[in-house]
């Protein structure tokens, strides 16, 4: 059980905190509702940057990593296709500093030629390490560009391409800035060796004179559904064929991705887990095999990915009848009660064991309280599913109409 404390700041600034006595260290942690899925298409990889840039010194405080490291600190963040998120570790006596930092940066980052100049170096470096020259590293430039055609999703984190991040104007990042960046368009979450009541005191004192902000409004159309089987065969500099059928999902809080999300688990979780027993052992064709879902908040991807042992037209094939023929035998198992609470404990142990640390607990508190929901109940959505729920849910996402596949050969 995490017991929490949450409330709201008059700017519509959401916090939720978290007490933990089993650490002298604080965490805190600033998620923002905004993703790459707030980029415009001819300008992509504008909310991965702006990752970079908040580290980037903000109105009053120039050197943001030295100001934390004077603290005994540290800091990071990450970006995904639906939030920013910045979180600080500090010594429970400077929390404060924590408070000082991110509330000075959600005001305003130090908006200058020279820092947008750095960081989008840093940037386009970063693409070209993860993207470009990386095996499989565009993999996921060619899956979304076959699976979306209308929404944002169709495009990675770090962006379409490097061009897009070198041709970014101060204006139009202090334009995305101030339209997404926002106490009204975030939540705080504190925990650690701190108490309610302080953690109320600090965050009205850091963030409660920020003025909430007009928010961007999301107005791209919804995906249509597809009607016919996608294909795309690509080469590059990889050391075996690759094959990855993706099928679009629900998003998130639907009984649908609690369906999909239990269904990959049982799939491809683990040495007991059906692809481990019936496909990787029982066939010398596959390096590995997996099952996964991408966890997006808008309707969303279900992944079955494998990597053959030897590449050709003939083995590419027979991969994929055998991947295929074992899905349409997971659509018409019967998962015993035990079988699904056995796996549903897994999940639960994971989760638990997830959270342990304070800095995690701020972080997944932070996504609850986003969405609204109690951190302690979430396993209950997934004890509630029925072997029946699986099964047509497993027909509902399964269909070969909606089947994208990637072939990702040697050159």
């Amino acid at each position: 059980m995490i017991d929490t404390t949450r409330f709201e700041l008059s700017n519509g600034l959401r916090v939720v905190h978290n007490y933990d006595g089993n650490t002298a260290m604080v965490a805190v942690n600033v998620l923002y509702n905004v993703g790459s899925r707030d980029e415009d298409s001819n300008l992509t990889g504008l909310a991965h940057l702006f990752e970079h840039l908040m580290f980037g010194g903000s109105v009053n405080i120039p050197d943001f990593d030295g100001a934390i490291e004077r603290a005994g600190g540290k800091n990071n963040a990450w970006t995904s296709n639906d939030f920013t998120n910045f979180y600080d570790i500090v010594p429970a006596q400077n929390a404060e500093t924590a408070f000082w930092l991110e509330s000075d940066r959600m005001l305003s980052p130090a908006f200058t030629e020279r820092t947008l100049e750095v960081q989008r170096s840093v940037v386009i470096e970063e693409f070209k390490q993860q993207c470009l020259n990386r095996p499989y590293g565009d993999m996921s430039h060619h899956l979304r560009k076959m699976i979306y055609k209308v929404h944002p999703y169709q495009w990675p984190v770090i962006g379409k391409e490097p061009s897009h991040i070198a041709k970014v104007q101060l204006s139009e990042a202090q334009e995305f800035f101030f339209s997404h960046y926002a106490p009204n368009n975030a939540v705080l979450s504190v925990s650690g060796n701190i108490s309610a009541d302080e953690t109320r005191r600090l965050a009205e004192k850091w963030f409660g004179d920020i003025p909430r902000r007009e928010i961007m409004p999301r107005n791209y159309s919804p995906e249509p559904e597809q009607r016919e089987p996608r294909i795309v065969e690509v080469k590059g500099r990889v050391p075996s064929t690759d094959i990855t059928i993706a099928y679009p999902m629900q998003g998130y809080g639907t009984k649908q991705y609690y369906c999909a999300d239990l269904l990959t688990d049982l799939m491809a979780n683990g040495e007991s887990s059906i692809f481990y027993r019936e496909l990787l052992m029982e066939s010398d064709l596959f390096t590995s095999v997996d099952a996964s879902i991408l966890g997006s908040e808008e309707p969303g991807v279900l992944m079955l990915n494998m990597r053959l042992r030897e590449g050709g037209a003939e083995n590419e094939q027979r991969a994929i009848a055998i991947l295929k023929s074992k899905v349409e035998d997971v659509i018409h198992r019967q998962f015993s009660d035990e079988h699904l609470t056995r796996a549903i404990n897994k999940m639960e142990s994971a989760m638990l064991f997830g959270n342990i640390s304070y800095l995690s607990k701020a972080q997944s508190l932070a996504l609850s309280e986003y969405h609204k929901e109690d951190i302690n109940e979430v396993i209950l959505r997934y004890r509630e599913l029925t072997n029946a729920d699986l099964q047509r849910a497993s027909e509902e996402i399964f269909r070969e109409e909606h089947s994208n596949t990637l072939i990702y050969r040697p050159l």
